[in-house]
């Protein structure tokens, strides 16, 4: 499964939509990657699965980036989404760089 990205303004920022059905492993290659290249990271979860998925993301992101002395962290918040039938709420996590 592919990860959606949306990059945003001067290409500073990464909007990763995820799914449920998104691949833990290949969302957190986009991650590190996102790090690597200094962008800002956000992933945008609707649904439990989603949420879940994110979450082993990250943590599979974390190892990734260890090795280089980098270690990631989130901060969780919400935004209102447009869907065909009508508004729903979606989990943003935005990725912290430490």
């Amino acid at each position: 499964m592919g990860v959606q990205i949306d990059d945003e303004g001067a290409s500073n920022e990464a909007i990763l939509r995820v799914k449920s059905s998104s691949s833990a492993a290949s969302l957190a290659s986009a991650i590190s990657h996102a790090v690597y290249d200094g962008k800002k990271v956000t992933l945008r979860a609707i649904g439990a699965g989603a949420v879940n998925q994110a979450m082993k993301a990250i943590a599979i992101a974390n190892s990734f980036v260890a090795p280089r002395g980098i270690v990631l962290d989130c901060r969780p918040g919400f935004t209102s989404v447009q869907m065909p039938d009508g508004e729903i709420s979606a989990l943003l996590l935005r990725i912290l760089v430490h």
